[in-house]
């Protein structure tokens, strides 16, 4: 049998097997950010995976990228999450939540405000609105004495997310959100203690992870990132140095994971499993891309040293994937035109393979 389908300890979580649900935003959530009795179903639907990650949840009215997303920085908020974390438990699973500063990737039609980032410079792209695509506007630069409340509405967002039920929490550390933002070369042109050199680029990540630890506890946070990738238009350059840097100062914290993406080459990625000595879970495929993670994709990396693997599109399709996997059953095609409408089509109606 393949370790993928062994059980692992990820702190105080006895985890079935070693997949995770990676985190997918879904667009399902109700007015104010509130979660609903649908995603509710959904993520129970799924709790066979080793581990749930969230869809990314927005710390801060500020922080929310897109129109539809659910948000942790109300108490309504909190008191719709516990619903969805309660039918994930009673399933028998295990919830993190994925904490998202969409940063510069927003728009003020989206929340009213003027999106902010490490410096003035524009994602690549347009951005959702609640009014269709607009062009990424030109976000306003943190003055450095703000910085650190961002980093806090981790921490804050974090607290919420455990007197809401999560087991845990993971900061959104990649894909060109905020904190890619500040790791970047080209979104953050900063010349205070926050940019320029790689240490400095690192510092915002350190003080958000260092800040949810001291909420939450080491055992209950995690991050995840993508080295060298180019979300939004995102660049970043002495890549293994940037990310050595900054997993050195995660492996001081003892957080409970690191999730990386393979947005890097292999050996840059190898490179970073031997440069951090605790939980690693790997997306094993470029998310988004023209492939979709399978057996092969995740015995493979298993191979080289991951604890954990995280699959996306296969959850969407399969809420039971777990078990197709296991039995070696046909894996349900994946509906991309339901991504991100809305509504239940595409989202509950995905059947296990009993019933396909």
């Amino acid at each position: 049998m393949s370790q993928l389908f062994t059980g692992f300890q990820l702190g105080d979580l006895a985890l079935p097997n070693r997949m995770v649900m990676a985190p997918m935003t879904r667009v399902r959530a109700g007015a104010d950010g509130l979660a609903t009795a649908s995603m509710a179903a959904y993520y129970a639907q799924r709790a066979s995976a080793g581990l749930i990650v969230s869809e990314g949840v927005q710390p801060s009215l500020l922080g929310q990228s897109n129109p539809g997303t659910p948000g942790l920085h109300t108490a309504e908020q909190v008191a719709s999450w516990r619903p969805v974390t309660d039918a994930v438990h009673v399933n028998g699973g295990r919830i993190f939540a994925q904490l998202m500063h969409g940063g510069r990737v927003s728009h003020p039609e989206t929340t009213g405000l003027v999106p902010v980032g490490p410096s003035a410079v524009a994602a690549t792209g347009d951005v959702f609105t609640p009014n269709g695509p607009r062009p990424a506007p030109v976000p306003r630069a943190l003055e450095t004495a703000e910085v650190p409340e961002q980093a806090w509405s981790y921490a804050d967002a974090a607290r919420r997310a455990i007197e809401a039920g999560f087991d845990g929490v993971e900061l959104h550390g990649a894909n060109g959100y905020l904190i890619s933002q500040f790791l970047s070369t080209n979104a953050n042109l900063r010349t205070d203690g926050y940019g320029g050199s790689v240490a400095n680029r690192i510092r915002f990540a350190v003080e958000a992870v260092t800040a949810t630890v001291d909420a939450v506890g080491a055992a209950r946070t995690g991050i995840r990132l993508s080295p060298g990738g180019v979300f939004w238009g995102v660049e970043e350059t002495e890549i293994p140095e940037l990310y050595e840097a900054l997993l050195t100062e995660l492996a001081r914290l003892d957080i409970a994971y690191v999730h990386v993406e393979a947005t890097a080459e292999q050996d840059v990625l190898l490179g970073l499993r031997k440069a951090w000595p605790g939980v690693l879970i790997v997306n094993p495929v470029l998310p988004m891309g023209p492939k979709q993670a399978g057996q092969a994709e995740a015995d493979h990396w298993l191979g080289l040293g991951a604890e954990l693997i995280s699959f996306g599109r296969g959850f969407i399709a399969n809420p039971d994937l777990v078990e197709r996997m296991r039995a070696g059953l046909p894996l349900a095609p994946v509906d991309a035109a339901t991504f991100y409408q809305g509504g239940d089509q595409g989202y509950l109606t995905y059947p296990t393979h009993h019933y396909a």
